[in-house]
């Protein structure tokens, strides 16, 4: 198994360090080419406007959207942003990949960033780093909450594919690259 992870901008070498604690293989993901090489990517936190502008950059929208039809994404805080098939504050284009509405920034600027506790939907909670997150607004049919917080979604699933609005790659919780091993070991199986 070898993941993926986006490194065109954001916080790429934190999950690349998550998954290697887990002894999985990573490579950074910058051209199409790389995206035939893996078997799942994660989208990680950053600034998704100019994750945008250097995916159009490289002529990565395509390729990722194809991706995503066939293999397990994983989208954080601004990878959560491009997964999703709308984005409000401002509008943005997207990927489209999970039936997800979002609201970009919607917890407030930089000097409202936090570190908490989430409802995980299994009873158990997880410490979540918000940093300029973005609220899920509104999710469609087959999309499944795993956690919330203040009422909001805040860690989603569809099929494959895997959505946080904070930071999971940011604690020493490993639960969440864990599970998305799994889902690209069901994939795969």
């Amino acid at each position: 198994m070898l993941i993926g992870v986006l490194a065109l901008q954001g916080d790429f070498e934190a999950h690349q360090k998550a998954f290697q604690e887990l002894g999985v293989p990573v490579v950074q993901v910058r051209q199409k080419n790389q995206l035939s090489l893996v078997d799942g990517l994660v989208i990680p936190g950053g600034e998704s406007t100019t994750m945008l502008k250097l995916i159009h950059l490289e002529n990565l929208l395509d390729p990722l959207k194809d991706f995503g039809l066939r293999r397990p994404v994983f989208g954080t805080c601004a990878g959560a942003i491009l997964l999703a098939n709308e984005v409000h504050h401002p509008e943005q284009e997207s990927l489209g990949i999970i039936d997800i509405a979002v609201e970009r920034n919607a917890y407030g600027r930089q000097v409202h960033s936090q570190v908490t506790k989430v409802q995980m939907s299994d009873g158990t909670d997880l410490e979540a780093v918000f940093i300029r997150a973005p609220i899920i607004r509104s999710v469609g049919q087959g999309v499944h909450i795993l956690a919330t917080h203040t009422d909001n979604p805040v860690l989603v699933e569809q099929g494959r594919h895997l959505a946080a609005t904070f930071h999971p790659e940011l604690t020493s919780d490993r639960r969440l690259h864990k599970r998305f091993l799994d889902k690209i070991r069901a994939c795969q199986g």
